[in-house]
């Protein structure tokens, strides 16, 4: 057993495991990391509104823009919010429910679909377009040295890579060199 890792659970972050995963297809190699930003509402901040949808327990009526999502079965591996704090609802040895439709040709230039089966994703709470805080990029650059340590060939994209045209997060407010320059 790594010190870092727990059967795809990682140590440092908040256990709050959700229903909505499924396994990974046999055989199947981890190699992305996919970068998303979510906030419920839209541009509110803290309440546990996105752990409550990523575990089916969001109380829909509770503001009107839910209605808008209502039933959805979501997940993501990882959730960074914006004091940094680092929640996960899925092992990474299954595949959480967060790319939706999507493709990603990787470095041997081979078009592959269905996002979710080969990759990790994780949330940082936020806005496209808007900034996010040192302390997620704190805590983005430690877990991604984690994953790196654990997968050893991972390319890291924005959801809007994967899905252009119908998602564009984590927007022009994510700063890709900086996550290059923290994660190596």
């Amino acid at each position: 057993m790594d010190a870092l890792w727990h059967d795809g659970w990682y140590r440092f972050a908040r256990h709050f495991p959700s229903p909505n995963f499924g396994e990974r297809p046999s055989n199947t190699d981890i190699d992305l990391v996919v970068i998303h930003s979510i906030s419920l509402p839209p541009g509110q901040y803290g309440g546990g509104h996105i752990q409550q949808l990523f575990t089916n327990q969001l109380d829909w009526d509770t503001h009107p823009y839910f209605e808008s999502i209502r039933d959805q079965k979501v997940s993501a591996h990882f959730l960074i919010e914006r004091t940094g704090a680092l929640w996960q609802f899925v092992s990474c040895h299954d595949r959480a429910w967060h790319a939706g439709a999507s493709s990603y040709c990787g470095h041997d230039k081979v078009l592959r679909t269905n996002c979710n089966d080969f990759s990790i994703g994780i949330e940082l709470e936020g806005v496209p377009g808007e900034t996010f805080t040192d302390a997620q990029y704190e805590s983005l650059a430690s877990l991604n040295a984690a994953l790196s340590h654990a997968y050893k060939a991972l390319d890291f994209v924005g959801h809007e890579d994967i899905a252009p045209g119908r998602k564009d997060d984590p927007g022009s407010g994510f700063d890709w060199p900086r996550l290059k320059r923290e994660i190596g």
